[in-house]
């Protein structure tokens, strides 16, 4: 059975304390990561007739990892490039968020990575109890706003790409993931967004 927020809210709304935070508190977050590889997705696109479109392969697995928290209530997307995805790079995020949004509230929605577990997020949250998390089902990707935002940045930045070096694919993803504001409705659709 797949998971949905239908399925699911009923379960977190009989914890009445999450659902307090969520319309209380400010911002509300959802936080994912990436990995982005030189290796274009390809998808459909236009070209002339009997002109076949060639989309080159790159022969490394060379990748770019990224971390990125989309803000529920503006769409608004802190995202950054990470070597790889571990407890200590978590944390930085962790605080890169924290330092966006100095002296408020947040809850967060994240999943069941492992990396969400280690000893320096469990540090950090201790730290800072201005910073609720709520973790979604496990294997239930559909169910984090943040994994639209990667396919929508996918979809503008790394279909049928021509580019032939990670770091200027890389730089333009980070770019048009900090220039665009990437809308959701998960608030409004259960009446989460409060007053």
């Amino acid at each position: 059975m797949k998971m949905t927020w239908q399925s699911i809210l009923p379960r977190w709304k009989k914890k009445r304390w999450w659902i307090a935070i969520w319309k209380h508190h400010r911002p509300s977050l959802a936080e994912d990561e990436a990995c982005l590889y030189l290796q274009a997705t390809t998808t459909h696109v236009w070209a002339p007739l009997g002109q076949t479109p060639v989309v080159k392969i790159a022969a490394n697995r060379e990748c770019q990892h990224f971390y990125g928290t989309l803000n529920l209530l503006t769409g608004e997307e802190i995202a950054m490039k990470a070597a790889r995805c571990n407890s200590v790079t978590t944390a930085e995020h962790l605080q890169q968020v924290l330092d966006h949004y100095p002296d408020v509230p947040i809850v967060m929605l994240w999943d069941r990575a492992p990396w969400h577990q280690g000893e320096a997020v469990r540090q950090l949250v201790a730290d800072n109890p201005r910073l609720e998390l709520m973790r979604l089902p496990t294997a239930a990707p559909d169910l984090n706003p943040q994994e639209h935002v990667w396919k929508a940045v996918r979809a503008a930045q790394s279909h049928n790409h021509t580019t032939t070096r990670l770091t200027d694919l890389s730089d333009r993803w980070l770019d048009h993931l900090t220039s665009t504001n990437f809308p959701s409705s998960l608030l409004d659709d259960f009446n989460l967004r409060g007053s």
